[in-house]
């Protein structure tokens, strides 16, 4: 689609065009799923619209630059403890593993690829959603003009 009302969730787009993620992961390995994902996501052409890729999608330069051109990439930075808590078991959530064994190792392995490609960061320390969509809006100058 070219544009969007609100919010794209690319794992749905993903498993539209490529069956299903843990097929092709168990079938032709993590490193291809991720230059599947990758193909996929720089194709996405949207505007005005949230795009939430899969957390995989970070290991997908020709998606993030593109993710850059058509909008602004937002890293929400979150203290580890709590993004442990937020996602639960990680294993039956269906994270994708590279080089990692735990959820800390993920965490290590992603951090600096959010760091690298985030055009703005919004530290969560102590916000709760509602907050954090306003620092976002807020940095984005999005909020509606009042009159």
């Amino acid at each position: 689609c070219s544009s969007c009302s609100s919010f794209n969730c690319t794992d749905f787009i993903f498993e539209f065009n490529s069956n299903n993620c843990w097929q092709i992961i168990e079938e032709k390995g993590v490193e291809e799923f991720i230059n599947i994902e990758d193909k996929i996501n720089s194709k996405v052409n949207v505007s005005k619209c949230v795009i939430a890729p899969g957390g995989s999608a970070i290991f997908g330069e020709n998606a993030m630059k593109h993710f850059q051109e058509i909008g602004t990439v937002v890293y929400l930075d979150v203290d580890y403890p709590i993004l442990k808590k937020r996602v639960g078991n990680f294993e039956r959530r269906g994270v994708v593993l590279r080089h990692c064994n735990s959820f800390r190792d993920i965490y290590e392995e992603r951090l600096p690829y959010y760091q690298k490609y985030a055009q703005l960061s919004i530290k969560e320390r102590g916000l709760n959603i509602s907050q954090t969509v306003s620092a976002i809006v807020d940095a984005l100058d999005l909020a509606p003009e009042s009159r």
